[in-house]
């Protein structure tokens, strides 16, 4: 209660300093009038009590305040002009309509600004959780049959335990046979996950990209590089596309491939850089089986002779390179 009185205080105050500020107002609008000052100038002041007032009070009440705030500035331009009554009632009007509109103008372009950050961040959330959805659904759709035909052949083994102990082993060797076949099952998943092609890739990350309202721009052709490097270079779109995601208010992100004389490298840039961006994108996100952002990008480049650059580049922007030789690559990962 004391807060709600509190609150009304504070409100009734600035209700009084307003209303006292649009009284000097019009009366150095009336003064001027009177003395003949330049007339545009003095109605300004009214004007711009009823522009700041109109853009701090609720909407509901906006228009009441403006009404009311220029018809007393109007009247009090007619009231005073002993001469020209028709041009101070004309600059009244005009000098009052264009600071309120221009006030509110700006209001509304920052209330534009500030819905269009949120749904773009929205949009970055619901990208990177689809994802997270789709990993998770194609493991459950693995696990979920073996998981409960395992705990169905455990219960099975304890109950025979003493009474059939042949029956017992069999369903233990059961259970057993089927943990080993979801686990195979669960790493063909993964790797399959990390194994698909940097052409594949990189159409992912360009319809998350825009779809979270950054513009993805790619330069060079994913076919070009060599089939043992493709899983290896995905890896790192990937990873770099969750990065800008996460870590930076990126407006744009260029993607450029380069093979040359057997070397392959993949750049990912991004604008929008905040102070902590290159702390951030260091410590990347884990995939859940093994390797973890940044750090397990290097270890797997480094397997193969590769390696892997992330930090600040001209421009304000943030740049992520890998590079590998072709005559270096195995069987890769």
């Amino acid at each position: 209660m004391s807060q709600a009185m509190s609150g009304f205080g504070r409100g009734e105050q600035r209700l009084v300093e307003h209303a006292a500020t649009f009284a000097v107002a019009l009366a150095a609008w009336a003064v001027m009038i009177d003395g003949g000052g330049f007339l545009p100038a003095w109605a300004s002041l009214p004007g711009l009590v009823v522009a700041h007032v109109a853009a701090t009070v609720p909407a509901r009440a906006r228009w009441a305040v403006v009404l009311l705030g220029g018809g007393l500035t109007v009247a009090t331009g007619a009231a005073f002009a002993d001469r020209d009554v028709g041009g101070a009632v004309i600059i009244a009007v005009t000098v009052v309509a264009v600071l309120v509109l221009a006030d509110l103008a700006q209001l509304w372009f920052w209330d534009m600004v500030v819905k269009q950050d949120r749904a773009r961040q929205t949009a970055e959330a619901l990208a990177v959780a689809e994802e997270r959805l789709r990993f998770a659904a194609d493991l459950h759709d693995i696990q979920g049959h073996h998981l409960q035909a395992i705990a169905l052949k455990a219960e099975l083994a304890e109950r025979l335990v003493g009474r059939d102990d042949e029956r017992a082993r069999r369903h233990a060797a059961e259970a057993a046979e089927l943990a080993r076949t979801a686990l195979r099952e669960t790493r063909d998943v993964v790797q399959g996950y990390r194994r698909a092609s940097l052409g594949t890739e990189i159409t992912n990350a360009v319809g998350v990209l825009r779809a979270a309202g950054i513009e993805a721009v790619v330069a060079g052709d994913a076919a070009d590089v060599p089939p043992p490097l493709q899983p290896l270079f995905g890896a790192l779109v990937r990873e770099g596309t969750t990065n800008v995601l996460r870590h930076s208010r990126a407006r744009r992100c260029d993607v450029a491939i380069d093979v040359v004389g057997g070397q392959v490298s993949v750049r990912l840039r991004n604008d929008g850089v905040r102070s902590d961006d290159a702390a951030e994108a260091g410590s990347g996100g884990s995939d859940g089986f093994g390797g973890s952002g940044l750090a397990g990008l290097r270890e797997r480049f480094a397997a193969v002779g590769g390696r892997v650059d992330a930090g600040r580049a001209a421009a304000g922007s943030f740049e992520l390179v890998g590079r590998a030789a072709v005559p270096l690559v195995g069987a890769g990962r």
